[in-house]
């Protein structure tokens, strides 16, 4: 039987896909840069085509990696080819707005828990989207902290050792992501309690995201950080 929500200390939160909205972001950027030369972009093509390319062994770290990715992307898309184009690209993710019901959401859960940003993103990145929701967040980690990317365990370990040095323990935390592949699975393979916010809720397949081996059945279920912040103040 999963835990009462209101029995953990802390809340870490995958950011983007979660919080920031990841996917119309991308699309909204590529379809500005079609727009320009009269390519028209189908989102969720983008999405697939983002998604193949983005998680191959030549990658870099997010955001910076966009650059790379608009290369291998932009001619199956219609769009114009050159560098200047992919930094558009990368840099235009600080623009990228937060789901409507994100900011209000963590305001609500931050009076209650110690909120931790967890993301793949690099430090810059994270410092916008941070400000965009309102700098709601205890303690951030990111790809710059880590080294490495989730599902890696190893973030998540370092997560674990701040909150240990706070003298709590990863029975203390709820874990709160979009995405089975980098979230869900591997938190539920460490002993975490995990909460699923299913930001695709009504589409097929995994959008710009790799589609796991198995999915989790995640301990907390819901269609938005509202409806979190509801059922923890019910």
């Amino acid at each position: 039987m999963a835990k009462d929500l209101r029995s953990f200390r802390y809340l870490t939160f995958d950011v983007v896909g979660t919080l920031i909205d990841f996917e119309g972001g991308l699309v909204s950027s590529l379809q500005a840069i079609g727009a320009k030369s009269g390519v028209r972009v189908d989102g969720e093509e983008a999405l697939g085509l983002y998604r193949k390319a983005r998680y191959t062994k030549e990658a870099d770290r997010f955001p910076d990696d966009l650059v790379r990715v608009y290369s291998v992307i932009a001619p199956a898309l219609g769009l114009p080819e050159g560098r200047e184009h992919g930094e558009a690209l990368r840099d235009g993710v600080k623009r990228w707005a937060a789901f409507p019901d994100s900011a209000e959401a963590l305001a609500r859960l931050g009076r209650r828990y110690r909120l931790i940003a967890m993301t793949n993103a690099q430090r810059w990145a994270f410092e916008g989207f941070s400000r965009t929701l309102g700098e709601p967040f205890h303690a951030g980690f990111t790809v710059d902290d880590t080294g490495v990317e989730k599902p890696d365990p190893a973030f998540f370990e370092t997560v674990f050792a701040f909150v240990e040095g706070e003298g709590h323990s990863k029975d203390d935390i709820l874990h709160v992501a979009q995405s089975q592949y980098h979230d869900i699975g591997v938190s539920r393979r460490l002993g975490l309690a995990n909460c699923w916010i299913e930001r695709r809720h009504g589409l097929e397949g995994y959008g710009g995201t790799i589609e796991p081996s198995a999915f989790t059945r995640p301990d907390h279920h819901f269609t938005t950080m509202a409806a979190l912040a509801d059922a923890v103040e019910a």
